[in-house]
């Protein structure tokens, strides 16, 4: 298969806009509406730092404004943890569906947006993940009372990665002023290789 038309990171494919399922789900499907065009790189960060920072192992993963999924599709894939992909625009259910069936796993599905996500339904997950989804300054409260939630809930690591929006910072420092953690500059290498921060929260 031609190079143009896939990555690979950390045992993760990550296939391009040229790859043959992704064409596939552009014809069939329609285009998503909130910057769910592509896989945003800042994904590598959060499973960099996983690959780095394996323990507590995540086994029931929430992938937050997941677009095409590729953090939740990792963890199914190198842990073998059951992950639910959640996003606002269901139009990039579909290409999540690709991406996840080229690297051989499934994760469960739901459109919401994160205030519809209750501390009652994030006590079942251990881990929360999210890539560039504070991109607007209306989003800073909605991520920061997210986190809030999850972490009140028992959700043992947070882990949000960006390449360092100001909105980003105002969440994580809103997020740091109350539950602690940091804020950790991070940059991978290769075929997608990108540089950004993460925020990082433990709760155990």
């Amino acid at each position: 298969m031609a190079e143009a038309q896939q990555h690979r990171f950390r045992g993760a494919i990550f296939p391009t806009s040229r790859h043959p399922e992704i064409r596939r789900a552009k014809r069939h499907h329609e285009a998503p509406e909130i910057h769910g065009n592509k896989l945003w790189k800042s994904s590598t960060l959060i499973i960099d730092y996983l690959h780095r920072h394996p323990d507590p192992k995540p086994r029931r993963v929430i992938d937050a404004g997941c677009g095409w999924g590729i953090g939740g599709i990792w963890c199914a894939k190198h842990f073998g943890a059951d992950v639910t992909s959640v996003d606002a625009d269901p139009h990039v259910f579909p290409f999540l569906d690709a991406t996840a069936s080229i690297n051989g796993v499934e994760t469960t599905h739901r459109v919401a947006r994160f205030e519809r996500l209750t501390k009652a339904w994030l006590s079942d997950f251990d881990t929360l993940i999210a890539a560039d989804i504070c991109f607007w300054d209306e989003l800073v409260g909605p991520v920061s009372n997210l986190v809030n939630r999850a972490l009140d809930a028992g959700v043992e690591r947070v882990i949000i990665a960006d390449p360092e929006r100001p909105t980003f910072h105002e969440m994580a420092q809103r997020c740091i002023d109350r539950h602690g953690g940091e804020v950790l500059n991070w940059s991978t290498r290769g075929s997608v290789g990108t540089s950004g921060a993460l925020l990082v929260i433990n709760n155990y």
